[in-house]
C-alpha cells in the first residue's frame, strides 16, 4: 500500500507542477474524460482538451507550492483519494496569490494510467488573526 501511495502523491505532484510550468500536454494527460473541479469560483466539468486550454490561456501564474498533511486511500483498488493542505504562491488576474487550501483529488485506474476524475479546493481562514 506505501508504493501505491507514493504513486498518486507522484501524481498529485506532477498536476501540481504541470500547473507551475503550464504545461498543458502534461495537464491534459492526468484529466479523465469527464473531470469534476469545486473551487472558489463555482465548480464545472471539464475533459482534456478543456482543461489544456485553461492552463495555457488562464490569466494566472502559480510560482510555488508545497504540500503537508497529506492522506490518501484507496476505497477500491482502481480509485484513491489523496486529501492535502497546500500553500500556492503566485498571482491571479494580476494580483499576488498565497494560499493556504484544503485540496483533495480523486484518481480513478483504467488499468494503464490513473486519472483525476475530481479535484477540489476549499481556501484555508487564516486563524492567526
Amino acid at each position: 500500500m506505501a508504493q501505491q501511495s507514493k504513486t498518486i502523491i507522484d501524481l498529485e505532484t506532477r498536476f501540481w507542477q504541470s500547473m507551475v510550468d503550464k504545461d498543458a500536454a502534461s495537464a491534459k494527460a492526468l484529466i479523465a474524460e469527464e473531470c469534476l473541479i469545486t473551487g472558489p469560483q463555482g465548480s464545472m466539468l471539464i475533459d482534456p482538451a478543456a482543461y489544456e486550454a485553461m492552463t495555457e490561456q488562464g490569466n494566472w501564474s502559480l510560482e510555488t507550492f508545497s504540500f503537508s498533511a497529506i492522506q490518501v486511500i484507496f476505497p477500491k483498488d482502481d480509485t484513491a483519494v489523496i486529501a492535502y493542505t497546500v500553500n500556492q504562491r503566485g498571482d491571479m488576474d494580476g494580483r499576488p496569490m498565497d494560499l493556504t487550501c484544503a485540496d483533495a483529488t480523486t484518481w480513478v485506474s483504467d488499468g494503464s494510467a490513473w486519472k483525476c476524475v475530481l479535484h477540489t479546493e476549499t481556501i484555508m481562514e487564516d486563524r492567526s488573526r
